[in-house]
């Protein structure tokens, strides 16, 4: 369950990160709610994956979902780059976390 949790926590790092691009100096309420909601999930469920993951492994895998999923909405939502290089280096952050997934006891 811890891996649910993690992969749960991360995809709510995205949700949290993207709507904050949004709260305009927390000028608009609505992006603000979903950010906070989005951040109090997000860190309950990776709380809940600390129980059973060792913290390194959980923070970076929940960093590194975060990570991957805010460039990839930027490039598809927000016409950020998407040269090669940029996704090599986004393809090492989720070949890192599958190897923590993988090499993780």
């Amino acid at each position: 369950m811890a891996w649910l949790f993690i992969i749960i926590a991360g995809l709510f790092e995205i949700v949290w990160a993207v709507s904050l691009k949004y709260v305009d100096g927390f000028s608009k309420p609505k992006p603000l709610i979903i950010t906070i909601v989005g951040m109090i999930i997000s860190f309950g469920f990776l709380s809940l994956a600390l129980k059973a993951l060792p913290i390194g492994t959980a923070y970076a895998i929940w960093t590194g979902i975060g990570a991957v999923g805010v460039a990839l909405y930027g490039i598809f939502f927000l016409s950020e780059s998407a040269n090669y290089k940029r996704l090599v280096c986004l393809s090492f952050i989720i070949i890192g976390i599958l190897g923590l997934k993988f090499f993780t006891p």
